[in-house]
């Protein structure tokens, strides 16, 4: 009983240490629940009663190289933990990008955390699903299926990222062993529009000194 009691407080304490606490001094919520305020877009990217923050795409758009529909923080960020959840349904597909110097070239000024109906795949790559997109694949699948709540708390300082996905590390690396040296210290926060349904909600961001 003491040992299980044990084992328990143990795995919790891992988890409180990896994952913020909804109310851990230092994060401040990124959308206020009501409006855009504060991002900017032309996508169609919407406040749902709930306060989360989804992308309705309208008829007629595809692909993801439509950049200005990104959604992106008016606001440039340096040193950071991004706390967030998302949800995509079969087939989805988005990405949280971060230090984008460039809006206009997101993939070459900034990097991205992919996320992507990858459930289930047993050996995930750089473009999977918790991975860095051009950059390197996750220790582990992390992703739930299609439908279900999923959480990043991505801690960014220096050169070094740190991906926490669903609770579990699957990257603990650098900008430049990735092959990123050239990528900015500073830059826009954006979620990507693939023209395909995505939600975000409990965005909240606690900058470094």
């Amino acid at each position: 009983m003491k040992r299980t009691l044990l084992a328990f407080l143990l795995t919790a304490t891992l988890a409180s240490a990896q994952h913020p606490a909804a109310d851990e001094p230092g994060f401040v919520p990124m959308f206020n629940g009501k409006d855009l305020t504060g991002w900017k877009t032309t996508g169609n990217w919407l406040v749902e009663e709930d306060g989360s923050v989804s992308l309705h795409p309208r008829e007629g758009e595809k692909g993801w190289q439509r950049y200005d529909a990104y959604i992106a923080t008016e606001k440039l960020y340096g040193d950071f933990v991004l706390d967030l959840e998302f949800k995509i349904n079969a087939k989805g597909n988005s990405g949280v990008f971060m230090r984008v110097a460039d809006m206009k070239e997101p993939v070459k000024t900034g990097f991205e955390v992919q996320i992507l109906d990858t459930y289930g795949l047993e050996k995930p790559g750089h473009h999977d699903c918790g991975g860095i997109v051009r950059g390197t694949g996750p220790s582990k699948n992390m992703v739930k299926p299609a439908g279900e709540w999923n959480r990043y708390t991505i801690t960014v300082k220096g050169r070094s990222v740190k991906v926490v996905f669903n609770g579990e590390t699957v990257i603990d690396t650098t900008l430049d062993d990735i092959k990123m040296a050239d990528r900015p210290n500073l830059g826009h926060i954006a979620f990507q529009d693939e023209a395909l349904r995505v939600w975000y909600r409990n965005v909240r961001i606690k900058e470094l000194n």
